[in-house]
């Protein structure tokens, strides 16, 4: 038997790469903290402490759901390559927008880590419609966060 085909193994990565995706996020995102403090923020903005707390849930319901579906073999390809896809592009864009204080560029990643979020929900729904609905806060999420930062990046 493949390692790859073992559902231990399978769970364990999962959850790595959860928390590669989380962690390294974080560390840009505190990299660039002096850098988003100084821009003019619109003002209607979210609270600087609600946003990490929501990422947490975000992350958490990501793990919950993979842990499910590899329990009971429910997972398809098109998904795990949708939310890889969606964990590079999350990682992406702390890198250009906070790191490396590319506005514009961030804005471009976000809003194709937008349309990903919307297709790989809509992906999951079609195949599990309770675990499409706990991840539905992840559209809906970037879709505040794409806001905010088109907001940013037009105010500065």
């Amino acid at each position: 038997m493949s390692i790859f085909k073992n559902k231990t193994f399978q769970i364990i990565l999962s959850f790595i790469l959860i928390i590669i995706v989380a962690v390294l996020g974080s560390i840009f995102v505190n990299i660039g903290m002096p850098f988003f403090n100084s821009l003019t923020k619109p003002s209607q903005w979210i609270s600087n402490i609600l946003i990490p707390i929501v990422w947490t849930i975000i992350y958490g319901l990501f793990a919950i759901v993979n842990f499910l579906w590899i329990k009971n073999d429910q997972f398809s390809l098109k998904i795990i390559v949708l939310m890889l896809i969606n964990g590079f592009l999350n990682v992406l864009w702390t890198l250009c927008f906070f790191a490396l204080k590319l506005l514009l560029f961030g804005n471009i990643v976000i809003i194709l880590n937008l349309i990903l979020g919307y297709v790989l929900i809509l992906q999951i729904l079609k195949r599990n419609k309770l675990y499409g609905y706990l991840l539905s806060i992840y559209p809906v999420w970037l879709s505040i966060a794409t806001t905010l930062n088109l907001a940013l990046w037009i105010i500065n």
